[in-house]
């Protein structure tokens, strides 16, 4: 009898532990904005109509893929995955209300894209309306010096008849002034059949913002472009662990299952080592293997070309099972890592400073309906997690209820959220 009650008091004592548990494992993320289908912040309403006339806005083509916070600017990108993209990068003010107008970066002229195609080449910029439009971008980044990098495919109506209106391009603008900085075309030596640019990583500091680097994975043909902004000049690196995994190559999500061999996508700049070195994470989308090199690697194209490099590359670990991932962002404040989870509907962790193991990793929040296809996410100044989910098989792959949300972001406290998981160390 004894034991019973005794038993009964610790039952009691459990429950009431359990009803602490959103504060004892941290805070999930919060819902930032959503929308059913996203809307534009149109000069007019007659504009507005004479796209919809014209078939250059399909209200339903429109997703929602990439973000970065600079200030009180939030951009989201919009691929031109299919026809009647009205513009391919926007911004929002982090003010907003909870289903906010998109409006395009700098502005409406540089997302029309070009009436007519003469055909791509080195010499982008001809085919361009002008050298800062924006054909289709998939990420971008916001660096240390108060400019965005634009990742450009240069392909539109990529899911129907696809047009590569320019060469992919990296595209820089000063975020102080909305002016472009420079478009830097990449060579056709760099290109191979199944190249695709879908990411950019910045590598630079604020006291040396000449000097950067941009990181570039080819996810399509397993390698890397590094450029140089001092040198103005691009070279790909190649390697082994830039490849996919074949045995990671299938997907559940939202019900829908497919296969996918993308390689390297994700990328991750580290914090600087005591020998002035930075360590750049990566990992493959179709894998569940964390990997690492050196920048010195990656930023010397001699050596990153040879042979000798093969050995610099590092294998920290594995996710474990369904861990594959779109895309990591180190957080400097934290030493952590984030990253999207597409197979369990939530973003994971890893503490740099413990080993990489599926033990290691943490998950910070998971939802069958809100986290559906995480797709981006980045830690800005203030030490929010931004995270934006866009149920992207359903829209490749069958269809998306316009009656449902379909597009979120959504945030959280970096320190909150990690609390209660391997990663709070």
């Amino acid at each position: 009898m004894k034991l019973g009650s005794h038993n009964l008091v610790l039952s009691i004592t459990a429950l009431g532990a359990l009803l602490l548990l959103p504060d004892a494992f941290g805070v999930k993320l919060k819902e930032k904005f959503k929308w059913r289908e996203v809307s534009f912040a149109w000069p007019s309403e007659d504009v507005k109509q004479e796209a919809l006339a014209a078939g250059k806005y399909i209200v339903h083509n429109n997703l929602p893929l990439g973000l970065e916070r600079w200030r009180d600017k939030l951009f989201i990108t919009v691929p031109r995955w299919k026809s009647g993209v009205a513009a391919s990068l926007t911004y929002v003010n982090v003010s907003d209300g909870m289903s906010p107008d998109l409006h395009p970066y700098p502005g409406w002229d540089e997302n029309l894209l070009p009436t007519e195609r003469n055909g791509a080449s080195d010499e982008g910029s001809s085919y361009l309306k002008n050298n800062a439009s924006i054909i289709s971008t998939f990420r971008v980044r916001a660096d240390e010096c108060d400019r965005l990098w634009v990742m450009d495919t240069g392909l539109a109506d990529i899911l129907g008849d696809a047009v590569q209106y320019a060469p992919p391009s990296l595209v820089l603008f000063d975020l102080y002034t909305d002016k472009l900085i420079r478009r830097h075309f990449f060579n056709s030596t760099l290109l191979k059949e199944d190249s695709f640019f879908a990411n950019v990583i910045i590598d630079t500091e604020r006291g040396d913002c000449d000097n950067a680097h941009a990181y570039i994975p080819d996810l399509g043909s397993y390698a890397v472009v590094v450029y140089s902004l001092a040198e103005d000049r691009s070279w790909r690196v190649k390697h082994n662990f830039f490849h996919f995994d074949p045995l990671a190559g299938d997907y559940n999500i939202g019900g829908v299952n497919f296969q996918w061999t993308d390689g390297v996508f994700g990328m991750a700049v580290g914090k600087r080592l005591q020998d002035g070195t930075r360590p750049v994470y990566f990992h493959a989308f179709s894998s569940t293997k964390e990997f690492m090199v050196s920048n010195t690697v990656l930023k010397n194209e001699s050596y990153a070309q040879s042979p000798q490099a093969y050995y610099d590359y590092k294998l920290l670990g594995d996710r474990g099972p369904n861990s594959q991932s779109s895309a990591e962002f180190y957080d400097s404040e934290t030493g952590v890592i984030f990253y999207t989870q597409v197979n369990k509907d939530g973003v994971g962790c890893w503490n740099t400073v413990m080993p990489l193991t599926a033990d290691t990793q943490g998950l910070v929040d998971s939802d069958s309906d809100a986290l559906v296809f995480p797709n981006d996410l980045k830690v800005d100044n203030e030490g929010t997690l931004w995270v934006l989910s866009d149920r992207l098989p359903m829209f490749i792959f069958t269809s998306l209820d316009a009656e449902q949300y379909n597009y979120r972001i959504l945030v959280g406290e970096t320190r909150d959220i990690i609390k209660g998981t391997p990663c709070d160390k």
